[in-house]
């Protein structure tokens, strides 16, 4: 009988391997199959082909663990294909894209998804996943692509357009993550809720959101969450970093009506409301932690050096079961047993308001017959609104990658809501000029000097 193969692209990513490979390496029809571990960094490869070879010893699975820094050998008949790699990592890539626009008076957080970031990051890494597809078309042309790589709605939409041929899903946690949050700030019970959530990536909602009773009864957690924000019992203290708090997702549900499924420091750079040149007060209002991802990085960096040590002393390396997507979807796809997640994908049909062909995320259905996307139909208008005002610059950055057109970055940069209410035109357009300067070796062809 054929064991699956799953092809990890971006295997130095060695935290985020044993979380979805711990997860993989549980299901039964799993446990013989094989992983291919590719990275363009030997050390780091290295690293995670010891690590997942542990993990699976310890699960008490035996797949075969095949490393390569060769893509295409890792590729060839692939029945899935998982991406988790970051085009020029966190330096210099990363560092540029925080420290020139600071210069600028423009300050980020994260700057993965959108902003002048965000663009910056779709620019070198879309090509990559173009070149992907096309080894996949020679290589292992029924796989399925599960991508964790930022910014998910650009590459999503790059890919439905640019290969559509390729079966892709883009998976995100912020959906689950948030429902989650919500339980432990109203101290209750998570697998309790039920909810509904669409919009764009980052920039979905929770549509509805449900606790059952004592009574079997499902009630409403929205006028509970109200209230709970109203007379400052949430949001609490975050568990997992206590610089970043959620002021800024309760104060859009005050504002919107729905609560947000991204992080607040995520969603602070997605709009112009929280983070302006000379207004020190929105920051500590919204408990704004500004040049966020950097610090995560640089303590991501120092604590590996120490986490590495510990696997090589290990005999046994043990994870937790973990909320991610990926598992559920390849037990679904290789077995049939249905399952739901939620995914990123073409909007054809699905959202009657955003428009036809973007990405959107949604509840979607796996089973044997592939990925199936639930239609939500129209959103709640304001939440449309606030989407498209990201769309807009998703939509240049698309374009500008499919007509080789450089113009269409500065519009997208120029249309970018936390971009435009910072800087004047000129400003924008020497941002984008020395941006796209300091990344030369990873930007696609048409945008080199």
């Amino acid at each position: 009988m054929k064991q699956p193969k799953i092809c990890v692209i971006g295997a130095g990513s060695t935290v985020f391997v044993k979380n979805i490979l711990g997860d993989t390496l549980h299901l039964a029809e799993f446990k013989h199959c094989h992983i291919a571990l590719h990275d363009i960094d030997a050390l780091r490869l290295d690293e995670s082909t010891l690590v997942v070879t542990k993990l699976a010893h310890s699960l008490g699975a035996e797949p075969t663990v095949t490393s390569t820094l060769d893509r295409k050998l890792a590729l060839k008949g692939a029945d899935f294909v998982i991406c988790m790699f970051q085009v020029g990592g966190y330096e210099p890539a990363t560092v540029i894209d925080f420290e020139i626009p600071k210069a600028f008076g423009l300050r980020q957080t994260i700057a993965d998804t959108l902003g002048i970031g965000g663009i910056m990051r779709a620019l070198r890494t879309i090509p990559v996943f173009i070149d992907i597809a096309a080894d996949m078309r020679s290589l292992c042309p029924k796989a399925t692509m599960l991508n964790y790589v930022n910014p998910m709605a650009m590459i999503s939409w790059a890919m439905s357009e640019m290969a559509p041929d390729i079966n892709y899903v883009g998976l995100c946690h912020s959906v689950q993550g948030t429902a989650a949050e919500l339980a432990y700030d109203l101290n209750l019970d998570a697998n309790k809720l039920r909810y509904t959530a669409a919009g764009i990536n980052h920039v979905a909602f929770m549509l509805n959101l449900e606790i059952q009773d004592e009574n079997g009864e499902w009630q409403d957690v929205y006028p509970i969450l109200r209230e709970a924000y109203h007379t400052g019992k949430v949001p609490k203290p975050n568990l997992h970093n206590p610089r970043c708090e959620n002021k800024v997702r309760y104060e859009m549900m005050m504002r919107l009506g729905y609560f947000v499924t991204e992080s607040s420091e995520h969603f602070a750079e997605y709009t112009p409301w929280f983070i302006k040149e000379g207004r020190q007060d929105l920051i500590e209002k919204y408990k704004i932690p500004l040049d966020e991802y950097p610090q995560r990085c640089v303590e991501q960096i120092a604590s590996w050096k120490n986490e590495i040590q510990s696997y090589v002393q290990a005999e046994r390396i043990m994870v937790e079961q973990s909320h991610e997507y990926a598992s559920k979807i390849l037990n679904s796809l290789w077995t049939g047993e249905p399952s739901v997640i939620y995914g990123n994908v073409a909007n054809n049909g699905l959202i009657d308001n955003l428009p036809q062909g973007c990405a959107v995320e949604v509840p979607c259905l796996i089973d044997a017959n592939g990925v199936q996307p639930v239609k939500i139909g129209r959103l709640p208008e304001q939440l449309a609104a606030v989407m498209r005002t990201n769309i807009n610059v998703q939509s240049l950055v698309i374009e500008s990658l499919k007509k080789k057109r450089r113009d269409h970055i500065y519009h997208a940069a120029m249309l970018d809501p936390h971009t435009g209410a910072v800087l004047d035109l000129e400003q924008i357009w020497q941002l984008c000029n020395e941006l796209i300067s300091a990344h030369q070796n990873v930007m696609p062809d048409y945008l080199k000097d």
